[in-house]
């Protein structure tokens, strides 16, 4: 769900405040308190830092619980963070107030991690809203949607790689520590490969691998376990399918015999009822996991995976 709207105050302040930022950092960029200083885009990338970097860093998460991501706006506070920390991780042209941080910034590969750089990623998946739409539409469109789906942490496999490359930036930034980084990464990874191992076995052998998502979030959990995802807006939630198009929604899920449509916590579930309303079907909440909520205050990043699984195991008659 990539809006990728230009933030002209932002850039307009960027020189301000990245020089106030640059007087202000102490002389080894280490956070205050002696720990090496992290500025994670968003929630899962924060969370893969925290559980590489242990008590040895301090994660700063660029986006606050309850805000969308793709509609982030950075307070003067947050560019000089981008500037500052000893390490920022992020995924280009997934959130574009981050990408112009960062640019401005003028950081090093060596303490920058783009998520971009280390997971393969998948062009994206046209919802039914523009699955038939030409370059008119396009012309108009004020948001730029980018050609590739940036939903790459719905994937285990994927967080391993982004594990990995955090445990190689931090172990370069702090190699005093550097046993630690890779003891913890250990930990994680063993997390992860057993998360994967969940849902491979959970998802095994389901009535039906086809899935219908309010939008199209899920496309490399549904390529790693062999599920196709039909979503109804494509990367923008905020489009809506023409009746037409619904309708072709609607038959699919009556021929398929598909008995559950799957809503967000963060997306209107309107069409997404609509269509249940119609088929008989239900309709349930799969979580894209793009930050925590008041609702997810309590969980994590593989504890919400896992409810993700059982939702799916559910809704697919899976055994």
């Amino acid at each position: 769900m990539v809006l990728m709207k230009k933030s002209w105050a932002l850039a307009a302040t960027l020189p301000l405040v990245l020089s106030l930022a640059a007087c202000g950092g102490s002389e080894d960029g280490a956070a205050a308190d002696g720990k090496i200083s992290v500025a994670a885009s968003f929630y899962p990338f924060a969370y893969a830092a925290q559980q590489v970097g242990g008590d040895l860093v301090d994660v700063d998460n660029l986006t606050a619980p309850g805000v969308e991501p793709h509609d982030l706006e950075l307070k003067p506070k947050q560019v000089a963070a981008v500037q500052d920390a000893d390490l920022v991780v992020f995924e280009e042209h997934f959130q574009a107030a981050v990408d112009e941080a960062v640019d401005q910034a003028d950081r090093s590969d060596d303490d920058t991690l783009d998520v971009a750089s280390v997971v393969r990623l998948k062009p994206t998946q046209a919802g039914a809203e523009e699955e038939h739409e030409g370059e008119d539409h396009a012309e108009e469109d004020d948001h730029d949607h980018g050609d590739e789906d940036p939903h790459t942490w719905l994937d285990p496999q994927n967080m391993i790689a982004i594990a990995k490359a955090l445990e190689t930036k931090l172990a370069a930034v702090d190699p005093d520590n550097a046993q630690t980084y890779a003891e913890n990464t250990t930990a994680f990874v063993n997390r992860l490969a057993s998360l994967d191992e969940d849902f491979q076995s959970g998802l095994a052998t389901c009535r039906t691998r086809t899935i219908v998502t309010s939008h199209a979030a899920f496309q490399y959990l549904a390529a790693r376990y062999d599920l196709t995802q039909v979503p109804i807006a494509g990367i923008d939630p905020s489009n809506e399918p023409s009746p037409s198009q619904l309708a072709d929604i609607t038959q699919l899920v009556k021929d398929q015999g598909i008995t559950t449509i799957f809503t967000e916590e963060l997306v209107s579930p309107a069409i997404a009822d609509t269509i249940a309303k119609e088929t008989g079907a239900t309709t349930a909440t799969l979580d894209p996991i793009e930050g925590l909520s008041e609702n997810t205050a309590d969980e994590d990043y593989v504890s919400l995976m896992l409810k993700n699984l059982d939702t799916l195991e559910k809704a697919n008659s899976c055994s």
